[in-house]
């Protein structure tokens, strides 16, 4: 699989998830600079987490209107697989990739931790390695992560079954008081109608061995190799 990871001015987990796919996966991976159109023939695109453009109006509103994000937008609209990670969620959303919207941590903090994610669907490429309630630990780190959709948007997701991680505790219950940020129905990661882009705060990048204190995040990776060996991205 090859592997075009975005980087805007302001982008600081791009290393992380070329690291996770060159030294971890054995993907070939390259970076493409906010600038560039061209995404190399890449089968999976990830926008990686930071604060792109610094963020300045909201997370991800000056970013959707990079030349990257043209290239991105037609990947993701041709059926190609498109990973927005924590900032990279932010900005698909704006370039109205993934529906709803991310608004500013109910604490009104930046939040740096681990969490816990239950899986709600097995029908993706980026979960399909992984069973309906299987828990994944991973780290979070940031401070516009409450996930927000009306009413309609909400019935539409879980009537769809796009809704692919919510936040749980360690024995997988969804309570509020797992809930790091706020989001509506704890909702930690969502997918498009295609479902073939999926849009997550946490960072599974970073949980990739177990030396860097849990190695869940990997089996997105891992489903993720499953479907592009099966249908060929």
């Amino acid at each position: 699989m090859k592997v075009a990871v975005i980087i805007f001015p302001g982008t600081n987990r791009d290393h992380d998830a070329l690291y996770m796919a060159q030294n971890v996966m054995g993907w070939e991976a390259v970076p493409v600079w906010h600038e560039s159109s061209n995404l190399g023939g890449a089968d999976l695109v990830i926008l990686p987490g930071g604060f792109a453009y610094g963020d300045y109006l909201r997370t991800g509103a000056v970013a959707r209107f990079a030349p990257a994000m043209d290239a991105v937008a037609k990947h993701a609209k041709s059926g190609g697989l498109t990973l927005g990670i924590c900032n990279g969620f932010q900005i698909l959303v704006e370039a109205g990739l993934l529906p709803g919207a991310l608004l500013r941590n109910n604490s009104l903090q930046f939040r740096c931790d681990w969490t816990h994610l239950k899986v709600q669907t097995e029908n993706s490429p980026f979960t399909r390695e992984m069973a309906i309630g299987d828990v994944l630990r991973v780290p979070l780190a940031h401070g516009d992560g409450n996930y927000f959709a009306p009413p309609e948007l909400l019935k539409k997701l879980n009537d769809e079954r796009r809704v692919a991680f919510r936040y749980c505790d360690e024995q997988g219950r969804i309570t509020p008081a797992a809930n790091p940020n706020g989001s509506v129905e704890n909702i930690a990661g969502i997918l498009s109608e295609g479902r073939n882009v999926l849009g997550l705060m946490p960072h599974p990048e970073n949980a990739v061995e177990d030396l860097l204190g849990s190695a869940d995040g990997k089996r997105i990776f891992d489903s993720l190799a499953a479907a592009y060996a099966d249908v060929g991205w």
